[in-house]
C-alpha cells in the first residue's frame, strides 16, 4: 500500500494550461483543464500549440487536483481538452479519480466530460477505466470538411456520449445545445486566448480584422 500511495503522489501529467470560468465547452460554469501532447493532430486544429508532448508543463497530479479542488465550489463541472487526453492514459486516470474526490466535497453537483480525438470503439476498448470515471465524452476526430453547428464540438462525426446518471441528464439524448460562442481570457502575462469551437475558417477572419485594426499577434496557437 506504502508503495502504491507514493506512486500517486508521485505521478504527473502535462498540461498546455488551465481555465477558469469556461462556460462555452460543457453544461453551466466550468473550469477547463488542457491537456499537452497529441499524436493525432487532426488538419484544421485550433489548438496546435498543445500537440507537442514536450511542450506546456509537467504538473503534479496531486498538486492539480488541489488546485481544482480550491475553486470547486463556484462551479458545475470540469471540462478536460487537448492536445488528447488519453495520450497520458494513467495520469488522466489518477486525475479523474483525484476529481471525484472533489466533486464528493462539493456544494453542487459538477460532472466530468472530457474530449478525445480518438471514436467511441477505440476508446471502450483501449480506455474504458478512464471512461467510468467521466460523466461524458466527446469523441472523434474534427473532420474540418464535416462543419457541425453544434456548440461544443466542430465537426458532424463527433459524438457526445453520456456515461452516467448526471452525464444523461446533461448531455443524453434531448440535450439542447446552447449557441455557439466563443470566450475572450487575459492571462496575467498578457496573453489572449479564445476559448471555444470556433467555425471553420473563424480564426483567420479574427486575426485578419485585427491586424487591419493595427494589431498584430506574435503568434497564434492554431499556427504553432
Amino acid at each position: 500500500m506504502a508503495d502504491s500511495m507514493k506512486s500517486t503522489s508521485d505521478l504527473s501529467i502535462r498540461i498546455s494550461r488551465i481555465h477558469q470560468p469556461v462556460s462555452v465547452l460543457g453544461f453551466g460554469r466550468r473550469i477547463g483543464i488542457w491537456t499537452q501532447g497529441c499524436s493525432i493532430g487532426c488538419a484544421g486544429c485550433v489548438s496546435v500549440d498543445t500537440w507537442d508532448p514536450k511542450g506546456g508543463t509537467r504538473v503534479s497530479v496531486r498538486d492539480l487536483v488541489d488546485q481544482v479542488g480550491s475553486l470547486a465550489d463556484d462551479f458545475d463541472g470540469i471540462t478536460i481538452s487537448g492536445g488528447e487526453p488519453f495520450d497520458q492514459p494513467e495520469p488522466l486516470a489518477r486525475l479523474l479519480d483525484g476529481l471525484h474526490g472533489v466533486i464528493r466535497d462539493s456544494s453542487r453537483p459538477m460532472d466530468l466530460l472530457a474530449y478525445s480525438g480518438r471514436n467511441m470503439h477505440f476508446l471502450r476498448r483501449r480506455h474504458q477505466s478512464q471512461l467510468d470515471l467521466l460523466d461524458a465524452v466527446i469523441a472523434g476526430p474534427y473532420i474540418e470538411s464535416l462543419p457541425s453547428d453544434h456548440a461544443w464540438f466542430g465537426s458532424r462525426n463527433q459524438k457526445l456520449v453520456a456515461l452516467s446518471a448526471l452525464g444523461n441528464e446533461r448531455y443524453g439524448e434531448g440535450h439542447q445545445s446552447p449557441a455557439r460562442k466563443m470566450q475572450i481570457q487575459v492571462d496575467p502575462g498578457g496573453s489572449v486566448w479564445m476559448i471555444g469551437v470556433p467555425r471553420s475558417g473563424d480564426m483567420p477572419k479574427i486575426e485578419a480584422g485585427l491586424a487591419r485594426r493595427g494589431i498584430q499577434l506574435e503568434g497564434s496557437s492554431w499556427l504553432s
